[in-house]
């Protein structure tokens, strides 16, 4: 039997603020959501996006600690053009969500962006650069 990569699992401590920053970024999560232990939502390509409360991690895994502070792993979203990633960005950051890093043209070729989730982590936001005229 092969292991297969399946789900990536966030600890929050606001669910409810985790939610609103992932909805925002397109990602589906059941009606009621916020007033659940544990989340999930489908990702292309069959990955699951998994967000724990921190009393969850505490009451089902007795003598296990949530995570100190945040910023331990990163996301990354495509966006469908450059000016997508300004869009969403400014969205972002207007709803109140930390910008670590403004949209610029990175040299390898894409627009590139940063955000904080509600715990620190950072997410991504990417789309290709128009190829340069020859």
């Amino acid at each position: 039997m092969t292991e297969q990569f399946a789900v990536i699992g966030l600890v929050t401590s606001d669910l409810a603020a985790s939610l609103a920053f992932y909805r925002r970024l397109g990602l589906v999560f059941p009606e009621g959501a916020e007033d659940q232990p544990h989340v999930e939502a489908r990702l292309p390509g069959g990955l699951v996006l998994a967000l724990d409360t921190e009393e969850t991690i505490r009451s089902f895994h007795p003598g296990r600690q949530p995570p100190a502070g945040g910023g331990r792993i990163s996301l990354a979203f495509r966006c469908d053009s450059p000016a997508g990633v300004d869009a969403r960005y400014e969205e972002l950051v207007a709803a109140g969500h930390h910008g670590e890093l403004a949209p610029w043209d990175a040299f390898w070729g894409q627009r590139y962006a940063i955000v904080h989730d509600p715990d620190g982590n950072g997410v991504d936001l990417f789309a290709p650069l128009p190829a340069p005229a020859e």
